[in-house]
């Protein structure tokens, strides 16, 4: 058995090796499957129209490969690239804000101990490209600066791109354009995402809805980490790179229907809570065992479990989320 996983991440020491390994001989099928389709299509050229045959196939996994390209390719990351030849490099080499520099570096050593590619002494050691990756994001978008969270979204970013550059610019799509105002000084956009989540929830999952409120649990508190880091160190990895699939094809939207299935599917385990840290605990065992695991089957849920999600009814509640967390503020 391997203790450490494909993407560099040691195994945890109650890894279940036996129920992985059945997963993953099933998994390894679909994966052989997925990719011989997507060369297909691919035929070796650098772009993709968007279709409905293309979203399905996102949404069926992108096998490692192409991941790194068709994260580019559908986020807008490879357009903006071509269109601003040098302008990384540009960054790196310009003045620096000393402060910025310093918070950055101070979250080196934080960002994924467990993962043996971010040692000090690994060769070739990614907290050089990560320390980068950063720093040029935060002097390209100085409303934003550098915030605790998007150290481990840029890490994985590095891991599946293998990319300094790309990874700046597909960092750039997430938190310029995907997700709305998550990271900047106010974090007004994922304070609203979270209320707007409080309310999905009393649509669909009424139930919980109504625990949280009689025992007075804030939605900030059981479900930040999981936007905040996109559910990086929430999910397994595998899991996590097919939710971002997704994410960078579909948008934010995708965020609510994972958190959705996640409380749909174990409603009668959360309602088994009886006060106030039990509720917590109970957001915190939702997120592990095989249903997480199994990620292939997990994607399919995300799509139907929650019904119908469209972007208008999220926009709608975000407009009235915003109020409400603009005058609490």
């Amino acid at each position: 058995f391997c203790r450490v996983d494909p993407y560099g991440f040691e195994r945890p020491e109650d890894f279940d090796y036996a129920s992985y390994e059945a997963f993953f001989s099933r998994y390894l099928v679909v994966l052989t499957r997925r990719a011989i389709k997507w060369s297909k299509l691919l035929k070796g050229k650098n772009s993709i129209q968007k279709t409905l045959k293309v979203k399905r196939y996102i949404r069926k996994g992108i096998p490692s490969e192409h991941r790194a390209l068709v994260w580019m390719i559908v986020s807008g990351a490879q357009a903006n690239m071509e269109q601003n030849p040098g302008y990384y490099h540009r960054l790196l080499e310009g003045e620096k804000n000393d402060k910025l520099v310093e918070a950055i570096k101070t979250d080196m050593n934080r960002t994924f101990p467990d993962n043996i590619k971010f040692r000090k002494n690994a060769d070739p050691c990614l907290q050089h490209t990560l320390y980068n990756v950063l720093v040029a994001y935060g002097h390209h978008n100085k409303a934003v600066g550098y915030c605790q969270g998007m150290n481990f979204i840029a890490g994985y970013l590095i891991l599946i791109t293998k990319n300094e550059e790309e990874s700046f610019w597909l960092l750039d799509a997430l938190i310029g354009r995907i997700l709305p105002d998550y990271y900047s000084p106010a974090m007004l956009g994922l304070k609203t995402d979270q209320e707007v989540l409080g309310e999905l929830v009393k649509m669909k999952v009424p139930a919980v809805a109504e625990l949280m409120e009689r025992h007075g649990v804030m939605w900030t508190l059981v479900v930040s980490r999981w936007f905040i880091c996109l559910f990086i160190d929430i999910l397994p990895v595998e899991t996590v790179l097919r939710i971002w699939d997704c994410l960078f094809y579909e948008g934010s939207k995708i965020i609510f229907r994972v958190a959705l299935t996640l409380i749909k599917q174990h409603q009668a385990f959360i309602l088994e809570a009886t006060n106030f840290p039990d509720i917590c605990d109970k957001f915190k065992q939702i997120t592990k065992g095989t249903f997480v695991t199994e990620c292939h089957s997990f994607m399919q849920k995300i799509f139907t479990d929650p019904g119908s999600l469209s972007m208008a009814t999220i926009n709608k509640l975000r407009e009235t989320c915003r109020e409400k967390v603009l005058s609490q503020g």
